[in-house]
């Protein structure tokens, strides 16, 4: 049987692991007690498992709520509205970012943005005034409080209250949430257009195919039938997988294929995508690095990252080559590492629809993978050791309106530099702290800037630049949205990374309202983003983690220029 059309695992040495691994999981009925949502696959107790495993069951249950979803698009085209404006973060933004730039947005439909940022800047951005009176907001979050969501909501709605009225606002938002969140409450109470109950037993990371996903890509004219009927059929046939070893690469191989090798010491994970669907790599980052970087152990994806020659690649990469069919630029760099040993996985899609059973592969692959290491691929038990520092410093700038103050260790050229190490300069600081990486560790750049196509490209050459000298890999990542996506990781795993955190000043700042519909703020979006940061840092020295922070000034290209020609030097 062909259960992922045109996939190949090519794993060399590593095959006769793999297969025995992939073998003793049939004869212990993983598959079976997969469908069966047996909760003693992972752990013997049932505690955030049972009430997690609904996404086996999405493909075909949300089948049943097309029609409402569709209506709902028609009923908003019918009204006027052109865009939308997805409010979210993590599990929830994800899904529907990867929609966005896959599939467009097709003629007649609402243009989609998402925000997923609580720098001011990014804030601001979306505050454009001549969409306004056309712009549907989307409020995004299974736990229905998280606080950058909430911070996003209380924004817009004040600022549409203020054009329209309390009345008319609340029809141009739409909650999705699970059942009894405050969010439901809240939205019942500002009488909001609609609000959708996701089902509870799905959590974030696996909700791509529920309406956290569904409802943001059907606005946009995604045929989420098609997209349905793919993942449907992965799902069926990852049901009905029998035999010894498959035709292909079903979830039950890959996730036995990802399990031994990281077992192995082959734990970074580095995909290379067609242009078309690389945002894909970003939903996979978090399901991965979420999932399975806890208990001293984790996988880490390397999304992003330029492929380059064998040499700067450490004896730990495992290489998947997610692309198109009528996509092949990418060949020969990849045959290249193939033929250099490297373990190789490569998966073809017929078209941008299969991302739909790419999605359920994956989510079965990375479930399996957790069996395979022995930890609970469901629960997060870092990732609120980062929020609660955070709310601490809240609590205190509401109480004596300052953050913890810190005095950096050296300023030069225009950076402040925070940690523990002596140096003359930041660049100094930067290379002495990069000789404290470990062989097959990796490098980790938190930013809490405004993302940017400038920013975005110098990140980029910094992590080049460091993997090239270092033959680590390297990962990149916005605060505080990486906090919902690899922070579970940063904290969990064995300990092998360098975080580079990168902040810098706000030009501008943006008030966070205390309630909805009511004027007053005691917090700005600026001071969340700076207590997040400084939470994060904290989280991870408490975790015995390394970690550096430069603050970039005024100038984040200039800043970023001065520590990538530094390790050059």
């Amino acid at each position: 049987m062909i259960l992922v059309p045109n996939a190949v695992a090519s794993l060399g040495r590593f095959q006769p692991a793999v297969d025995a691994a992939f073998a003793s999981m049939m004869r212990s009925r993983v598959p079976a007690r997969l469908w069966e949502k047996d909760y003693t696959l992972w752990k013997p107790s049932p505690v955030e498992i049972t009430n997690r495993l609904g996404w086996l069951d999405s493909p075909r249950a949300m089948t049943g709520r097309l029609q409402q979803i569709n209506d709902l698009a028609d009923n908003l085209r019918r009204d006027g509205f052109t865009h939308a404006l997805l409010l979210g973060m993590g599990g929830s933004s994800l899904a529907p970012e990867v929609y966005r730039k896959t599939f467009g947005v097709s003629e007649g439909y609402l243009e989609l943005a998402i925000l997923d940022s609580t720098d001011p800047a990014a804030v601001l951005a979306f505050s454009d005034q001549r969409h306004l009176s056309k712009t549907l907001f989307i409020v995004s979050t299974k736990s229905g409080g998280t606080v950058e969501t909430f911070s996003f909501m209380k924004y817009f709605f004040n600022r549409v209250s203020e054009r329209y009225g309390a009345e008319e606002a609340g029809r141009r938002f739409i909650a999705i949430t699970d059942p009894g969140s405050a969010l439901a409450e809240l939205a019942a109470v500002h009488r909001f257009r609609e609000t959708f109950l996701n089902d509870p037993e799905i959590g974030g990371r696996y909700s791509a195919l529920t309406y956290f996903g569904l409802i943001p890509a059907a606005l946009m004219g995604v045929d989420i039938k098609k997209l349905l009927d793919r993942a449907a059929g992965a799902a069926d046939q990852e049901k009905c997988l029998e035999g010894s070893q498959p035709d292909s690469l079903s979830g039950l191989y890959l996730g036995a294929s990802l399990g031994v090798l990281a077992r192995a010491g082959w734990d970074k994970l580095t995909f290379a995508f067609s242009p078309r669907i690389a945002s894909f790599g970003d939903w996979l980052e978090q399901l991965i690095a979420e999932s399975t970087g806890k208990e001293g152990k984790g996988i880490l994806p390397v999304i992003g990252e330029p492929l380059g020659p064998a040499a700067v690649y450490s004896d730990d990469r495992v290489f998947v080559y997610v692309h198109l069919s009528d996509d092949r630029s990418a060949d020969e760099e990849i045959a290249r590492l193939e033929k250099m040993g490297r373990p190789m996985i490569k998966i073809r899609l017929q078209d941008v629809y299969d991302l739909g059973g790419q999605i359920f592969l994956w989510e079965a692959a990375t479930a399996v993978a957790g069996h395979d290491l022995g930890i609970n691929p469901f629960d997060q038990p870092d990732v609120e050791a980062s929020k609660v520092l955070a709310r601490r410093m809240l609590a205190r700038y509401r109480e004596k309106s300052v953050l913890p103050v810190e005095a950096p260790v050296l300023r030069g050229d225009g950076i402040s530099v925070y940690g523990d190490i002596l140096a003359q300069s930041p660049g100094d600081a930067l290379n002495i702290f990069l000789r404290s990486s470990v062989p097959n560790g990796y490098f980790a750049l938190q930013a809490y800037l405004q993302p940017t196509a400038e920013t975005d490209a110098a990140l980029l050459r910094l992590r080049r630049c460091l993997r090239d000298q270092y033959h680590l890999a390297t990962t990149a990542g916005y605060g505080p949205r990486f906090l919902h996506s690899t922070g579970q990781l940063h904290k969990g795993d064995g300990n092998r990374g360098l975080f580079i955190q990168l902040t810098a000043d706000d030009p501008v700042d943006v008030p966070i309202p205390d309630e909805m519909g009511r004027p007053g703020s005691s917090v700005t979006f600026g001071v969340l983003k700076a207590a997040q940061a400084l939470g994060d840092r904290q989280a991870l020295l408490n975790a015995g983690r390394l970690v550096i922070r430069f603050h970039l000034g005024d100038d984040i290209a200039g800043g970023l220029r001065i520590l990538t020609e530094a390790i050059t030097r």
